[in-house]
């Protein structure tokens, strides 16, 4: 991620900004022989609108780690790691090498309780597309489920899928806490240059809408 804040659990005040360059080295593009295709960036018209925290909410659900989340519109079906911080304060990354892999911030809130859950991957790696590749592509109204270890899955409606370039990163609106149940699921985006990889973030706003 080339511009991210340190996250926090629910009800943190905001955090200082810091910079990580795990998530978005952009390895693929830059050793590719051939012009690989970027992958796909959010258009205006998936931008959030109106005021935030729009929208009908589930029931928040009792506290379990997250195994595994699934995105059928955009064909994401991957298993989910706890992901610490760095010494910088930045969100660590998954291992690079394994493409279908994301993690989740294990220090803050679990998806489907009340907060901020916090989901990260790579959008490549030096061999390809990797999990969250077409997370750009994501639209309003798509369905993400997330498996969580006691069984249960919760499952979220996207509500807006945005890009940040690195300097204007709003650290408050993807970190902060919410009064609901709520999901980011955060990869890089905004641009590539040789020079210094990916130029921002693809980010999506989720919240709880049902569970089973």
């Amino acid at each position: 991620m080339r511009k991210a804040a340190r996250p926090g659990r629910t009800g943190d005040a905001a955090i200082a900004s810091v910079t990580t360059v795990a998530l978005c080295c952009g390895a693929w593009l830059l050793h590719s022989a051939a012009a690989p295709q970027a992958p796909p960036q959010p258009s205006a018209a998936q931008a959030a609108a109106g005021t935030d925290h729009e929208g009908a909410a589930a029931p928040a659900l009792p506290p379990s780690p997250p195994d595994r989340i699934r995105i059928p519109s955009i064909r994401v079906d991957a298993p989910l790691i706890g992901l610490g911080l760095t010494k910088a304060g930045s969100l660590n990354a998954p291992p690079p090498e394994q493409k279908n892999l994301a993690g989740w911030y294990e220090a803050g809130t679990t998806p489907g309780e009340t907060g901020t859950a916090i989901v990260a991957g790579h959008v490549d790696n030096a061999q390809g597309p990797a999990v969250f590749y077409d997370l750009g592509a994501l639209a309003k109204g798509s369905m993400i489920e997330v498996d969580r270890r006691n069984g249960s899955t919760a499952v979220f409606t996207v509500d807006a899928v945005e890009v940040y370039q690195a300097k204007a990163f709003p650290d408050d609106k993807v970190y902060g806490a919410a009064p609901r149940p709520e999901l980011r699921v955060i990869t890089c985006g905004g641009g590539y240059s040789k020079t210094t990889g990916y130029q921002g973030n693809v980010v999506v706003f989720a919240h709880l809408t049902g569970s089973r």
